[in-house]
């Protein structure tokens, strides 16, 4: 039987990593394999506590480790990746589970048996839903800078032009194959990862998923999201994105070097171009017609001014003098 290693990546959320691993340990009773709750530098006693309850609980399978640092969601999840199942052997697959997300009967092992029955697909991913059974989207095409014009813009005749690049895909009601799927509920073929590598730790927090996911469709490896597979999430937990009043500079640190990484610095700026002039179109509608805000406090103002920072430092040439030392030679 093949095995599995399942990574739950833990960030000051200690009871509900436990209720996650509960539920996973309990999906995988039949299946092969060991959990491993990976604490990302929580510094609350998070780590202390889930391995005194792990020990209480008699998990034989279950393990505890801890980050030497909070790297974010990838860096997190590599440190689980490397530890590899406790005899120093490789699993077979990886299943990246969210720290607030609960596979419900049968889910994992329905991402297994579909990845054991088409060797040519690199990833598995679940259909979601909430506490309320309604379905989260997690299934995605890839940026681009269509996709950047379109998804600011919010305007229906724009969007029906530019819908095969809408980076959303409407929810599935069937098992079909994606650009990418969102990390809550992900399994791995280890050939893939042997292959493009593990997730790249330059991304804090978003886009991680978006890029490894890229990295194994260039290298010929399908995401394939499976309906069969149900998980229940609550979301946001850790990050608190639900509750952001502005967007964290490490969002647009992720987003631009999602870009620059992928297509180049000088695809990025058309990107941003794209993303501002959409932008602007719907704060003129916004204006016009009374709608109602819906991008975070400041959200273009802070686009523009990290990406320009960001690209025109790219663009300047290594040994171009900075405005400090333009100034010093003006001094003398």
């Amino acid at each position: 039987m093949p095995s599995i290693l399942t990574i739950i990546l833990n960030y000051k959320t200690a009871d509900m990593t436990l209720q996650s691993a509960e539920a996973a340990l309990r999906e995988m009773t039949a299946l092969e394999g060991e959990i491993v709750i990976v604490d990302n530098a929580s510094g609350d006693g998070s780590f202390e506590a889930m391995q005194a309850h792990a020990s209480a609980q008699g998990w034989a399978r279950v393990r505890v480790v801890q980050s030497e640092r909070n790297g974010g969601f990838g860096a997190g999840n590599n440190v689980g990746l490397r530890l590899g199942l406790s005899d120093g052997s490789k699993p077979d697959y990886y299943y990246v589970l969210n720290s607030d997300a609960f596979p419900d009967a049968g889910s994992i092992k329905a991402l297994l048996d579909y990845l054991e029955a088409h060797p040519k697909v690199g990833f598995a991913g679940s259909y979601i839903h909430g506490l309320d059974g309604a379905a989260h989207l997690t299934t995605f095409r890839f940026p681009s800078i269509a996709s950047e014009l379109e998804g600011a813009a919010r305007f229906g005749p724009i969007s029906r032009l530019l819908a095969s690049k809408r980076v959303p895909i409407d929810v599935p009601d069937r098992t079909r194959e994606v650009d990418w799927l969102a990390g809550a509920s992900l399994m791995m073929r280890r050939d893939v990862l042997e292959d493009i590598g593990l997730f790249d730790e330059t991304f804090f927090l978003y886009f991680e998923e978006t890029d490894l996911c890229r990295r194994a469709k260039l290298a010929g490896w399908p995401t394939v999201f499976v309906r069969t597979s149900e998980v229940t999430h609550i979301g946001s937990v850790s990050t608190g994105m639900k509750t952001w009043a502005r967007m964290p500079q490490y969002w647009f640190n992720s987003r631009l070097h999602y870009f620059t990484k992928n297509h180049g610095w000088l695809y990025a700026v058309v990107a941003v171009k794209a993303h501002v002039i959409g932008g602007l179109l719907w704060r003129i509608r916004r204006a016009l017609q009374g709608k109602p805000q819906a991008d975070p406090d400041h959200f273009l103002r802070d686009l523009i001014v990290h990406d320009t920072r960001h690209l025109l430092a790219r663009a300047r040439p290594a040994n171009a003098p900075h405005l400090c030392d333009l100034k010093s030679v003006g001094d003398s």
